[in-house]
């Protein structure tokens, strides 16, 4: 075998090495794409399968769970987005830090569009770009909190597709006003309905954030 071959392996062999060590490391992603149903996602058992299944597409082999937060009422508890996921440090699919700990996350997280990529390691479009899929389901408060029982900010806990309104961050961090709420990552605002069309309408596309659970 030639020197030149040898040299041409090793290079490859640690190319493949470090992309694996790379995908090892990833901890948050946006979904490139949500189930299709607007804000249906089969609860969240459903949306926690979605991050699972686009995860083992890009090649993690970790738990993974939807940040979502669900209402107390129909028979259940309130469940927060912030006790779904693991406790940190959080990384995106190029290796980039978004949060030290679940405290930076809710306080002073690297989120923004360069960062919020998607499994694929892939920018989603943001306010400017058409369309616009900067709104992210996340039904929760700017801690990670579910809402106090009363108005339904979850689109039924994740299981309606029509009327109805789910709380939605700006994964760019950018909305009409040069406030709190439209730079928010996790809480800026409710959407205009629960279905495929309504969540465009408002200026997404039925995508989540997903963590790693471990």
């Amino acid at each position: 075998m030639s020197t030149r071959l040898v040299a041409v392996l090793i290079l490859f062999s640690g190319l493949v090495a470090g992309a694996h060590a790379q995908q090892g490391s990833v901890s948050f992603f946006v979904t490139s794409a949500g189930p299709g149903n607007g804000a249906d996602l089969g609860g969240l058992a459903g949306a926690d399968k979605h991050c699972q299944a686009l995860a083992r597409a890009a090649g993690s082999k970790k738990t993974w769970h939807a940040y979502l937060s669900t209402s107390e009422g129909g028979g259940g508890k309130a469940v927060n987005a912030r006790d779904r996921i693991g406790k940190g440090p959080r990384r995106n699919a190029k290796g980039a830090v978004i949060a030290k700990d679940l405290g930076d996350l809710h306080a002073n997280p690297n989120i923004n569009k360069q960062t919020a990529l998607t499994e694929k390691g892939e920018p989603v479009n943001g306010r400017g770009d058409s369309p616009n899929m900067h709104d992210i389901l996340t039904g929760t408060q700017a801690d990670g909190k579910a809402f106090p029982a009363g108005d339904d900010k979850t689109c039924g806990n994740w299981t309606k597709s029509g009327d109805g309104s789910a709380v939605l961050g700006h994964h760019d961090r950018m909305g009409l006003r040069d406030d709190d709420a439209s730079k928010s990552w996790n809480s800026s605002h409710g959407s205009r309905g629960c279905s495929q069309d309504a969540l465009r309408g408002t200026g997404g596309n039925g995508l989540l954030y997903c963590f790693a659970a471990d």
